[in-house]
């Protein structure tokens, strides 16, 4: 059979952050007309409240092992997914937040089913970094916003706009290397300091941010000095909001060329 004429296709698509409140009618659509729906969300609830739109809802939470690299997690992952769009089934891969920011799975799942002919494509939800903003109540357009994986952010040189808010995911993963670990101690977290101590000052307020994922919840918000960072309670959700402390820095070249060309325009 042409694997481009089967009827299997694959659907990767994002339920948002709180549970019930943020799934798009679309996101619904494609759970519904599933023949199978695999489920890597944030917990078991989320998985009951899906088996009430689908009878055949599968976790892909069994696949995660204490010591077991997550690398080979997705793998097994998105072996499990596209055996049933091999299948000839119509699949979706249901997502936490947004499928395709911090989530491997979903975007290498799509790239092997469209490698092999299949339909497949993902369908964006609310993710926590828009709920960030707006629990914030940060507009990333008014000084904008840089952001990086925690531990990439360690390992690498990058430049830092401290005139700009500096936002670091899973900073409770902060310097692991291993892909094996679900959390790492205040030493990392120290290192990571260290690393933001060369554009911020340590009195510096930070914010360690984890959004609501129940509607009966409210957002973390915990503000501390960013050289306590270390000693404070982190998960592998909490991410490290790091306010501007720099006024933006006038251009004077620039605004100078804008200047000049204005002038012409009104001219003519």
């Amino acid at each position: 059979m042409n694997k481009a004429s089967s009827k299997g296709r694959l659907a990767c698509v994002g339920i948002g952050i709180t549970l019930g409140s943020h799934i798009s009618p679309l996101a619904r659509s494609h759970i519904q007309q599933a023949d199978v729906v695999f489920a890597g969300v944030s917990d078991g609830i989320v998985e009951l409240w899906l088996s009430e739109m689908h009878p055949d809802v599968r976790s892909l939470q069994p696949f995660y092992g204490e010591g077991k690299s997550r690398l080979k997690t997705y793998r097994e992952m998105v072996e499990a997914i596209l055996s049933e769009v091999r299948a000839g089934k119509r699949v979706c891969a249901v997502f936490y937040g947004h499928p395709g920011i911090f989530a491997s799975a979903p975007h290498k799942a799509i790239e092997q089913a469209r490698a092999e002919g299949y339909d497949a494509h993902m369908e964006p939800g609310i993710s926590s970094e828009d709920c960030l903003y707006a629990d914030l109540g940060i507009d990333p357009g008014a000084r904008g916003c840089q952001h990086y994986e925690a531990t990439q952010f360690m390992r690498y040189r990058r430049v830092v706009d401290p005139s700009a808010w500096l936002i670091l995911w899973q900073i409770g993963l902060a310097g692991d290397r291993s892909k094996k670990r679900f959390a790492t101690g205040a030493s990392y977290r120290q290192v990571l300091v260290d690393v933001l101590a060369r554009d911020y000052p340590s009195h510096h307020e930070v914010i360690i941010y984890q959004a609501a994922t129940l509607p009966i919840q409210s957002p973390r918000i915990e503000r501390i000095a960013l050289s306590a960072l270390p000693q404070a309670n982190v998960g592998m959700p909490d991410t490290l909001v790091v306010p501007p402390s720099h006024p933006l820095q006038p251009d004077a070249d620039t605004r100078v060329r804008l200047a000049a060309l204005d002038i012409g325009t009104n001219e003519v």
